[in-house]
């Protein structure tokens, strides 16, 4: 018992809550940014097997870190015994939790067109989640170390993976590649949805807070720009509106991704055209 005791105050050290652009933040954009271009440098040797190293052992990591968050949610050490109350708010499932469930399920089926439109989602909301969280993690921050680092190595990894996908053409430059990817998502928010209702029905929302992707009608709104809608649109045109304008952001990250590759194109073109022969 005093060993359990030890490792959960252990697992629970605290910290100063980071500021943005602290020197906690910081550090964790150049760690990130560090393994974005270890991910890239792999890209030249890139085959299937790279790619299902890359995700499946990636989102292996963030299952292992989140198995921690769990446990350090729900068990706390207090007066010399363990108490156990699981976090409900916490529940795995939120949008940033998807990438470690695409990984995993990457990593496990044999169908290449499933397993193209899990890369597209990937590559394209799974990376614009992540770089929201990476410039502006105000709200994932706390006072406890090794939350801290799993939430930044979870959001950073988004990055990471989702630049490798695109740098590495494992994912098309095409517009396309937003289509693959926008039933993956659709799936994941109808999921969400049902487990907010079951929550809302079962009488869990009386005790607890459970909002999976932060869409339930039943709990108070929280996200920026849809919780401004939320009240006045009926929630079937709710859920359109939220899948619309998150895939509309991720778009915007492969047109980005496509104008880049374009630029690239166009300088090595212009630098063959200089070099002599």
């Amino acid at each position: 018992m005093n060993f359990l005791i030890f490792i959960l105050k252990t697992l629970d050290l605290q910290m100063t809550k980071p500021e943005m652009f602290g020197a906690f933040h910081i550090l964790w954009l150049f760690i990130t940014l560090a393994f974005t271009v270890f991910f890239c440098l792999l890209s030249k040797k890139k085959n299937e097997k790279t790619t299902h190293r890359v995700v499946f052992y990636t989102a292996i990591l963030v299952t292992v870190l989140e198995i921690y968050k769990q446990i350090n949610y729900t068990f706390t050490a207090e007066n010399g015994s363990i108490i156990s109350d699981f976090q409900w708010y916490a529940f795995p499932f939120q949008f940033c939790s998807m990438p470690m469930y695409i990984g995993l399920l990457y990593g496990i089926i044999r169908n290449e067109r499933i397993k193209n439109s899990l890369l597209a989602f990937l590559a394209t909301y799974g990376l614009f989640a992540g770089i929201c969280v990476m410039l502006y993690p105000s709200t994932v921050f706390i006072g406890t170390i090794g939350i801290n680092i799993q939430t930044m190595i979870c959001h950073g990894s988004m990055v990471a993976v989702g630049v490798y996908l695109l740098y590495s053409r494992s994912v098309l430059l095409h517009h396309k590649t937003i289509l693959r990817a926008m039933p993956v998502f659709a799936i994941a928010v109808g999921v969400a949805a049902v487990m907010n209702e079951i929550a809302h029905f079962s009488g869990l929302l009386e005790r607890e807070t459970f909002n999976m992707f932060f869409i339930s009608p039943h709990c108070e709104p929280s996200l920026p720009v849809y919780s401004a809608v939320q009240g006045v649109v009926p929630f079937p045109f709710c859920l359109i509106l939220y899948i619309a304008g998150f895939s509309g952001a991720s778009y915007l990250i492969l047109l980005i991704a496509m104008l880049i590759n374009k630029i690239s194109a166009h300088f090595r073109a212009s630098e063959k055209v200089k070099t002599p022969v």
